[in-house]
């Protein structure tokens, strides 16, 4: 069974859970502990014990220290890629993909940690200096989704640490094995001991633990929107600093004038990568009349080229859903859309060598923007067409949601390039790439109801792990 890891030591968990791959449900890669309330206040309280000594150490060991987690990642990405597909499901490829990713993103933060700038000021008053400076906030709860188990656990701990906050991390209770892995990695690289801190669990549990410990001084969350309303209301009610990124139904706009080819590709990307299990998926196609029936056939193509089958096969470009409740999640949007009249091309339950949750990917066709399938998140395999008349339609469908964390457009013309990069209400905007794929070193978040906080990754992830303090000197 793999332990918890709290105040330096593994732990036993009160119970334990096996963690089953997507790809063939015989196959049981571990058992998992489950934290309960107790264990997940004593790494609370574990971290709080290590955050003095932490606070005040050397920045140089805190850069060497992330930059020896990160290149033990880089020894394992093999081993530890296999692993993310084995229990998650996104092929093998994607898994090493998202694993190296993780260890640049510690790479950077190891420079990060170097560089905590601050300010020196002259007052208005005479005689009077003024320094402005950052100061860690102390226990940071980090609470990660299932969909990129590694990944997004990194651009969370590598700031939170390199900022010298101390970490209890609940990784997704569906995925623990990658959680497991990191920490693995981040205790054989000598963090002292309560500075870093996993409890797996159950996030009715766990979770809420760390929302409502008044020795937690900031929370950060990815995760469902419901569940980003719950965090956001638990924190504000204890004045306690969070981030939040949730949802997304990301438009992918292809005008015209747009290049087919790229259109095709970068829709197909954006779609279908990753089973659409990503909250920067291009969930709706939005299509100007002129190209649209081209853009569809293409599409339509090229979506049932795609390979569906296990993670670990050679060959596979998509794999399982993640497990039987987003699987169910995925067919009832299937049959809403049926429900509403639209055209459906796949979407189709698949038996494979090995039982596992296979689908093949959908695309609903002869939609409009106010059907529920292109009002709420689906997070599967699924993409909707809306045509639109023009550039100007285009945009305002585009615009017309509850949500803005990433939008893109196809084509030609520098003008309306421009104009959607300014004019998309949205946090990220791309120009003739896939709304999904994003920098680790430049700020990460959208507007509405897909984030809230300080923005993520980046120089600007100092935001949300630092308090500015201010300090008034006499001369």
């Amino acid at each position: 069974m793999k332990q918890n890891y709290i105040g330096g030591a593994w732990v036993d968990g009160p119970a334990a859970k096996p963690n089953v791959n997507p790809s063939d449900l015989s196959d049981i890669i571990d058992d998992y502990a489950q934290g309960d309330e107790q264990q997940t206040l004593q790494a609370i309280a574990a971290a709080r014990a290590a955050f003095p000594a932490w606070c005040d150490s050397n920045i140089q060991a805190r850069s060497e220290m992330l930059e020896k987690i990160a290149n033990a990642m880089l020894a394992r990405q093999d081993e530890l890629g296999e692993l993310l597909a084995r229990e998650e499901g996104k092929a093998r490829a994607e898994g090493v993909g998202e694993v190296v990713r993780a260890a640049q993103i510690f790479k950077f933060y190891s420079g990060e940690a170097l560089r905590m700038r601050g300010d020196r000021l002259a007052s208005v008053r005479p005689g009077v200096d003024i320094d402005i400076t950052r100061e860690p906030m102390g226990v940071v709860g980090i609470i990660t989704p299932w969909n990129f188990p590694i990944a997004i656990p990194a651009w969370k701990i590598a700031p939170a640490l390199a900022f010298a906050n101390c970490v209890v991390f609940k990784p997704a209770d569906l995925v623990p094995g990658s959680g497991w892995a990191l920490t693995e990695i981040i205790a054989g690289a000598g963090v002292p001991a309560g500075v870093f801190n996993l409890v797996m669990g159950r996030g009715s549990v766990v979770g809420e633990t760390i929302l409502t410990s008044a020795d937690v001084n900031a929370v950060t969350f990815t995760g469902s929107t419901d569940t980003g309303r719950h965090v956001a209301m638990s924190c504000a009610e204890r004045n306690k600093k969070f981030q939040l990124e949730m949802g997304g139904k990301n438009p992918m706009v292809v005008l015209d004038d747009a290049d087919l080819e790229t259109a095709v590709a970068v829709s197909l990307n954006g779609a279908y990568g990753s089973t659409g299990q990503k909250c920067t998926a291009s969930s709706r196609l939005v299509v100007t009349e002129g190209i649209h029936d081209r853009f569809v056939e293409r599409v339509g193509e090229g979506m049932q080229a795609l390979t569906v089958d296990h993670a670990l096969k050679d060959g596979t470009q998509i794999g399982p859903v993640v497990d039987q409740s987003q699987l169910n999640v995925d067919l009832e949007y299937l049959d809403i859309a049926r429900s509403e009249g639209v055209t459906i091309l796949g979407g189709e339950r698949l038996n494979r060598e090995t039982e596992g949750y296979y689908l093949s990917p959908a695309l609903f066709t002869e939609t409009n923007n106010d059907m529920r399938i292109n009002r709420e998140e689906i997070f599967g395999p699924i993409a909707s067409v809306i045509r639109v008349k023009d550039y100007d339609e285009a945009l305002a469908v585009a615009n017309d949601t509850a949500f803005g964390l990433s939008s893109a457009i196809c084509t030609s013309s520098l003008k309306h390039a421009e104009h959607f990069k300014k004019n998309s209400a949205a946090g990220l905007v791309m120009v003739n790439l896939p709304t999904a794929g994003v920098d680790y070193h430049v700020p990460f978040g959208g507007r509405k109801g897909s984030s809230m906080g300080a923005r993520e990754m980046g120089p600007h992830s100092v935001e949300f792990y630092t308090a500015t303090k201010t300090a008034y000197t006499a001369a």
